[in-house]
């Protein structure tokens, strides 16, 4: 055997024989002349959550399995980090250990192998990302470096926003100058277009109003004014009252809680208001709600609309846009069962997503790669001393808004250059419905993490409710148990948030509703936003919701 190939310090003999099971004549040598190996290579490191790497381990004296090779020759798996003994010689003057010969160094730049199947080392993203956010800890630890305390997201997006409130003004002065010093000079209008745009830079989280003071009915001018019904710690049932002897049948729209105001439905609520007594689920900004509210998630969500309908009274109607479309339907399930005679007669739910299962976004698809973790570290922040709510974990609705515009970025830059083009062209009446528009989008609110982390677990990632194990507080919930409630499914099919086939999923989970109080429509080239505000709403989709809630008496 030669030395030139051998796979420890000691050469290739002893190494084999170590390996064998028995010390060889060189080894008892060793020991005879040097006494025991050192307690350094008779180690086995505790276990990690990650494998060391090779070369450290090596220069320690000790030799570990590539991660990319289960078992291997070592017979442990990776994950567990352990260590197994190298042996390494002293020289009789200062006993340091020897560089680890030709065979280890060959194991060492050997490529890895892959391995396919469960236990393959890097299987996908949820891998990478715990990987590297294990590796931030261990590197904090090794360092002294204190963890980032918990509200450092948050206060990083409240100083965005503060400095986008003292850019708006001077965006806005700056465009006056220019714009009085570009007559007759195209290059200088062209700039005070441009700095005109950053007027809209940034978000807030003032509540917009809703503005539906007055409106027609029946071709005449009719008051209307907003009474609070119910209140809770997390939203109240608001009411917007009319005028008039018969205000119609009673309507309870739900709210999206997905980081802007109720106010995103005013379009909505314009549409309906002529035929129907409206009321809403004006939710309440989590950063208001103090921590001593307790927790609000999606159990907490489906226990509000039951008790907002039973403040209603029987006889009311049940309309879900979006996000809550899982709690409306979940909601009446469980008052149908129960028999409850506040139960809503029709439930209409508009792009909701009841089975992500069904062609799923790339949103969706995110949500089951990364792992729970992940969310809860990443996209959850704790609310700062100061603010009512301080201590509440929330996910900030910057941090929402700025997750939206980047799934749909094309369609906003888009936007941007069109509205550019309105103000160059001087097309008031275009540039204020725009700055309208994205003056609604930027006003935004907190929602609970609790909230947002059932919405990812519990609709994205698991699809309780459509594949039949959603419980509310313990309680099984069956949709099947509707058996008397008129439900419409509306969808758009060119809905790129909730589309086409993850709400219609609702009609078959109600296998106990009669085939005639099952509706379902598809808006051909409808987007999300069209199916519940725009012409698409109000030519439409409104008019249908009517004729549900008038059969459904």
């Amino acid at each position: 055997m030669g030395r030139g190939d051998g796979g420890c310090a000691g050469g290739r003999g002893r190494g084999m024989a170590q390996r064998r099971g028995g010390p060889g004549e060189e080894d008892e040598g060793e020991q005879r002349r040097h006494g025991p190996p050192p307690p350094a290579c008779q180690m086995r490191l505790p276990p990690h959550p990650l494998p060391l790497r090779p070369a450290i381990l090596a220069r320690q004296g000790v030799s570990a399995p590539h991660p990319c090779r289960p078992g291997g020759r070592w017979g442990f798996p990776p994950w567990q980090g352990q260590a197994t003994p190298v042996a390494a010689s002293r020289d009789p003057a200062g006993g340091a250990r020897k560089r680890p010969s030709g065979g280890v160094r060959e194991a060492l730049r050997r490529p890895p192998r892959r391995r396919e199947g469960r236990n393959h080392w890097l299987r996908g993203p949820e891998d990478v990302i715990r990987s590297a956010l294990r590796r931030g800890r261990r590197r904090r630890v090794a360092t002294g470096m204190p963890d980032p305390p918990d509200d450092l997201f948050y206060r990083l997006h409240e100083a965005q926003e503060a400095w986008s409130a003292r850019l708006r003004p001077a965006a806005r002065q700056a465009a006056a100058v220019l714009r009085s010093l570009g007559v007759g000079q195209p290059a200088l209008r062209q700039a005070a277009a441009a700095v005109q745009l950053l007027e809209q830079a940034g978000t807030t989280h003032r509540k917009p109003a809703f503005g539906l003071g007055r409106i027609r009915v029946d071709g005449r001018d009719v008051a209307v004014r907003e009474e609070v019904v119910a209140t809770a710690p997390f939203g109240r049932l608001l009411r917007f009252a009319k005028d008039l002897p018969e205000p119609g049948p009673k309507l309870l729209a739900v709210a999206p809680l997905s980081g802007h105001f109720a106010t995103r439905l005013r379009g909505t609520l314009a549409g309906l208001l002529p035929h129907h007594d409206v009321h809403v689920t004006d939710w309440t900004d989590a950063r208001l709600v103090p921590a001593a509210a307790g927790p609000f998630g999606l159990d907490g969500q489906v226990a509000q609309i039951i008790a907002w309908l039973r403040a209603m009274g029987p006889g009311a109607h049940l309309l879900a846009v979006s996000q809550p479309a899982v709690a409306a339907l979940a909601a009446t399930a469980l008052m149908a069962e129960d028999g409850d005679p506040a139960r809503p007669r029709s439930l209409t739910l508009i792009g909701g997503p009841v089975d992500t299962r069904i062609a799923p976004t790339r949103e969706t698809l995110l949500a089951r790669a990364l792992p729970a973790g992940w969310f809860a570290a990443m996209e959850v922040a704790s609310l700062p001393a100061g603010l009512p709510g301080a201590g509440r974990r929330v996910r900030p609705g910057a941090q929402q808004i700025a997750g939206s515009v980047l799934a749909d970025l094309p369609t906003h830059l888009a936007a941007q250059l069109t509205q550019l083009r309105n103000l160059l062209a001087g097309d008031g009446a275009a540039a204020a419905a725009h700055r309208a528009r994205y003056e609604e989008l930027r006003a935004v609110m907190d929602v609970p993490a609790e909230l947002y982390l059932d919405t990812i677990h519990r609709v994205f990632r698991t699809a309780e409710l459509a594949r039949g194990r959603m419980a509310w507080h313990g309680r099984p919930v069956r949709p099947a148990a509707i058996r008397d409630t008129a439900l419409l499914v509306v969808e758009g099919d060119a809905d790129g948030s909730c589309p086409p086939g993850q709400g219609s999923a609702a009609l078959a989970l109600c296998r106990g509703l009669p085939s005639g109080l099952k509706r379902y429509h598809l808006q051909p080239g409808a987007t999300h936003d069209a199916l519940f505000e725009g012409p698409v709403w109000e030519r439409t989709i409104c008019p249908l919701v009517g004729s549900l809630v008038g059969a459904a008496g």
